[in-house]
């Protein structure tokens, strides 16, 4: 019997042993430890990404940033696509639609007949990696007799053609770059991976013939309005770029979202805390991935623990000089929304007040007057039941009756005026 009850007290210490292990292993990647650096030139460095050994998501080289001060002032770097990093944001927390998180990267322009330095044809390829091209970038053009070409994405070819015919009288209107001076086309299809640029001269001229030329990816609008000249683009050297990223599942027990709402095809589950955010798993070219954002109300980094937090709708309105809601109501914050509640009349609400306030004062002063007519009244009649029970009415008789009696008065003592009296 002893042996089986160690046996037993040995299983249930390896069952927490291992219970303890998985939930290490879960909760991996939910906080950041306070000696990573959080910032690079100004720029937030939130989890998964990451500067430094164990900084970022599983060590995993796609969201390693690292920290350039090479030129002078520090410039964030993402080093397994060789692009300077400008902006990292979590999915929007909209409910109309899910989205991915999104990252600005600086790309280069593809240009010639620019300088002797010939760069007629550029690719971008990110294949492998978790990021891709977002719907907001387009290719634009810029420059005469300029023909850019979108390659490597097959089965689709498509591009732009960019002239001078119409001269200069345009230039400053807000006029969508068509074709003159310069021109644009969308990505031929959502979250490519690999793209290249080429650059073509319209009559077959040698490119340094034909004058300077540009064509870049960027998440930019531009038009008539505020195009410049293609040399200060080629100067300039890049555009912004968006990409979108994901987390792939094979990371699944190092980012544990258990707190926020999951959704894939469609389906919906869940665990913990439904309100503060949600994620979405599914399969982009043969890989599973999640995508997570915190819900509508909140803000903050859906993939840390207690990551997003309640926003005050009604202290960013006053902040803007807005107001949420309707004349003669005021805002109150609740959690991932707001109410708004009427205002009350203060001058009725002053009198309403007082006037409660003094008639619970009548009440009160009415009450201790009845109470103090009831213990008077009760004293009378506990004397007045003494006085006839102790023959106190005998001796009223004997004083008032004059029948028999000799003596018209007659002196009482203490001793019996207390008898008849007495209340015991």
């Amino acid at each position: 019997m002893r042996r089986e009850s160690y046996s037993l007290v040995y299983m249930v210490s390896l069952l927490v042993l291992l219970i303890h292990g998985m939930t290490a292993a879960t909760t991996q990647g939910l906080t950041v430890s306070s000696s990573c650096q959080s910032h690079c030139g100004g720029l937030p460095i939130p989890y998964p990404f990451g500067i430094g050994k164990d900084c970022y998501l599983n060590n995993d080289k796609w969201y390693q940033v690292t920290c350039n001060s090479s030129s002078g002032s520090p410039v964030p770097f993402l080093p397994s696509i060789n692009r300077e990093l400008v902006n990292i944001s979590f999915p929007a927390d909209s409910s109309s639609q899910f989205e991915f998180g999104l990252i600005q990267i600086k790309n280069p322009v593809t240009s010639s007949g620019c300088s002797n330095r010939e760069e007629a044809s550029l690719s971008f390829d990110v294949t492998g990696s978790p990021f891709f091209l977002s719907a907001s970038n387009t290719l634009v053009a810029v420059g005469c007799n300029n023909k850019a070409l979108m390659t490597d994405v097959k089965p689709h070819i498509g591009g732009c053609e960019s002239t001078c015919d119409m001269g200069f009288g345009r230039r400053g209107q807000n006029i969508s770059c068509d074709g003159d001076k310069c021109c644009q086309a969308k990505l031929p299809s959502d979250r490519l991976q690999q793209i290249g640029i080429k650059i073509e001269s319209l009559d077959g001229n040698a490119s340094t013939s034909a004058g300077c030329r540009v064509a870049f990816l960027t998440d930019e609008t531009y038009s008539l309005s505020n195009i410049t000249e293609p040399e200060l683009f080629y100067g300039k050297g890049y555009a912004t770029v968006e990409l979108g990223w994901f987390i792939e599942m094979s990371h699944n027990m190092s980012v544990e979202t258990r707190a926020c709402f999951s959704t894939f095809e469609g389906q919906g589950y869940s665990y913990g805390n439904l309100e503060t955010c949600i994620c979405r798993y599914g399969n982009y070219l043969d890989r599973r991935y999640r995508s997570c954002r915190c819900n509508s109300g909140y803000r903050g980094n859906p993939y840390l623990s207690s990551g997003c937090t309640d926003i005050d709708e009604c202290e960013e309105a006053k902040a803007q000089g807005r107001n949420r809601c309707r004349k003669g109501e005021y805002c109150v914050n609740i959690q991932g929304n707001l109410d708004c509640k009427p205002i009350r009349n203060k001058t009725l609400a002053i009198i309403l007040g007082i006037s409660i306030g003094f008639g619970l004062l009548v009440v009160a002063v009415g009450a201790w007057r009845l109470y103090k007519f009831i213990i008077k009244q009760r004293e009378i009649n506990r004397k007045k039941k003494f006085f006839e029970r102790n023959e106190g009415l005998l001796l009223q008789q004997q004083l008032v009756s004059n029948e028999g009696n000799v003596e018209k008065t007659r002196v009482f003592s203490s001793k019996e005026l207390e008898k008849a009296t007495e209340m015991a």
